[in-house]
């Protein structure tokens, strides 16, 4: 089944179970559709880069020294003393269709990780859509991650699938990167031992972290664990074996990853590729960025409560995960000014959530100075070229 069927499918299935109707799409004896747990798992969606932002944005993070998101779903987690550049790179496995691959390169070393210190790359899934795993019953299903990796440092990574409810646990398993600079696929099973299958191995069945599933690049020997086991680890920390590598111990070092996938069963499948549209859709439950792509482009209308405060409603896109918070570039891409009367002209001084009760609409606060109660203010992007980019955007991510 081609990718445009397989598009036309789901997207008819969304529109009958919008309307109440749930009717299952029919993709095929060969496929089932989102079987993959892990959203982006080709890294093809990145609304923090300028490949989503007509070129106003940037097209790599560099001087990274702490956690940052760079593709939708996925981030970079540091707690070490280097410096990286995290990028969505097009070098890819040959020949397979993956649009890109999450690229860390480091730029200034740490040659000597301390106990507690760490970097990974990291994604997350809900827990209510992982109920299916029957996880805390004797019914707990076996799942099976596969990816691409590829690094210029080769020796034994890790991977570890960590679940935070109830009892935490973290299953780790090794890999072994064999060749240096060379596309490998890895696949690693994952057996819910008798711990898993106790009521302490249940997930919760709501908007919070369900799994954080992590690709280790260094760890602190205070933070191992046993590999190919689930590891009690109430502190979230153990996430490698002590045979983990310090990939950051050379400025060569250069790290790709794509192609991830966890599904239920013991068969690693073709990888299933989900269409832009429906999985940028997906992906804004999480994440939704506003970006300017055009000077003086109006945002909204906000109406002040005080001298210093108003709101903006805003209508999101998709419903948010849960309560999210507001982020934005430099506060000097933003102009405010009133329309109805005498009103505050100039530069907001923040943003924030200033209420959200579910839904898809949000009270954003909005600061400044001289506004006139009841007046109404227009807020719109400049023509700052400087500190860009220049966005609004909506959090609610794992």
């Amino acid at each position: 089944m081609g990718k445009a069927t397989k598009a036309l499918h789901l997207a008819r299935a969304m529109t009958s179970q919008a309307s109440g109707v749930n009717i299952s799409p029919d993709l095929g004896s060969n496929t089932k559709s989102f079987r993959n747990l892990l959203m982006n798992g080709d890294m093809n969606i990145a609304q923090r880069l300028a490949v989503e932002q007509s070129g106003l944005g940037a097209s790599s993070f560099t001087g990274i020294n702490t956690t940052t998101y760079i593709m939708d779903r996925w981030r970079w987690a540091q707690d070490a003393d280097c410096v990286v550049t995290l990028s969505r790179s097009t070098d890819v496995p040959a020949g397979l269709g993956f649009p890109a691959s999450f690229k860390v390169d480091v730029t200034t070393v740490d040659s000597s990780i301390g106990a507690d210190q760490l970097a990974h790359i990291q994604t997350a899934v809900e827990g209510r859509d992982l109920q299916h795993l029957a996880y805390g019953t004797s019914s707990a299903k076996k799942l099976t991650l596969s990816f691409w990796v590829k690094s210029t440092k080769t020796g034994t990574y890790c991977i570890c699938l960590r679940k935070p409810d109830n009892t935490a646990y973290g299953f780790i398993k090794e890999y072994t990167i064999n060749t240096a600079d060379t596309w490998e696929k890895k696949i690693i099973h994952i057996e819910p031992d008798s711990n898993i299958k106790a009521s302490g191995g249940a997930i919760d069945n709501d908007t919070g972290l369900g799994f954080r599933v992590i690709w280790a690049l260094c760890v602190g020997s205070n933070d191992t664990g046993t590999d190919n086991a689930w590891n009690a680890d109430s502190s979230g920390a153990k996430t490698a074996t002590t045979n983990q590598v310090n990939f950051l111990d050379n400025t060569a070092n250069d790290f790709y990853l794509t192609g991830c996938q966890l599904e239920v069963g013991d068969k690693a499948t073709e990888f299933d590729f989900v269409p832009t549209d429906i999985e940028t859709f997906r992906c804004k439950r999480y994440y939704q960025r506003y970006n300017r792509n055009a000077n003086y482009a109006g945002l909204g209308v906000v109406v002040p409560w005080s001298t210093t405060n108003g709101n903006l409603l805003w209508t999101m896109e998709v419903q948010p995960r849960g309560n999210p918070s507001i982020e934005y570039g430099d506060l000097s891409h933003f102009d405010i000014f009133g329309v109805t009367g005498t009103g505050s002209t100039g530069v907001p001084t923040g943003f924030s959530n200033s209420g959200w009760a579910g839904g898809t609409s949000i009270d954003i606060g909005v600061t400044g100075s001289g506004f006139v109660a009841a007046r109404a203010m227009l807020v719109e992007y400049d023509n700052t070229s400087t500190n860009l980019p220049a966005f609004l955007a909506i959090n609610a991510e794992l």
